[in-house]
Parts: structure tokens; C-alpha cells; sequence
């Protein structure tokens, strides 16, 4: 898929578990693993929000697009 979910890079960064970034956010750890791996379909946009509250950043750090080769 063409777009490419940078959460774990930004955990990283934070120094911030899974588990950690999964309770601050309101959402499972298998989800954030959805997410992380690529296999989400959609985001929700109160859960994006929630995503850049916690890691205090923009939709664009967390969202990129790589196009298909």
C-alpha cells in the first residue's frame, strides 16, 4: 500500500512503549500493530487526532505517501 504509517519511528523518537502509547491514545495495543504494520484500512479522524496529541506532531509525520513501483 502506498501509504506508509510512521508510528514507530515516533515512539522511537519519544523514548514511548506500545503499551504506553496505546493508553494515552483510548485505543488497543493490537490496533496500534494494525496500524503500525500496514493493514489498516482506514483512521479515523478522532483517532488521529489522538495520535498527534500524544505525540505532539502533524498528520504528515505520522502519514506518508510512497507510491507504487
Amino acid at each position: 500500500m502506498p501509504i506508509v504509517v510512521d508510528i514507530d519511528v515516533l515512539l522511537a523518537q519519544r523514548n514511548m512503549s506500545v503499551g504506553e502509547f496505546a493508553a494515552a491514545v483510548g485505543i488497543t495495543p493490537a490496533n496500534i500493530a494494525v496500524l503500525k504494520n500496514g493493514r489498516a484500512k482506514a483512521v479515523r479522524f478522532a483517532t488521529l487526532d489522538a495520535v498527534c496529541r500524544v505525540l505532539e506532531c502533524q498528520p504528515g509525520d505520522v502519514l506518508r505517501y510512497v507510491p507504487d513501483e
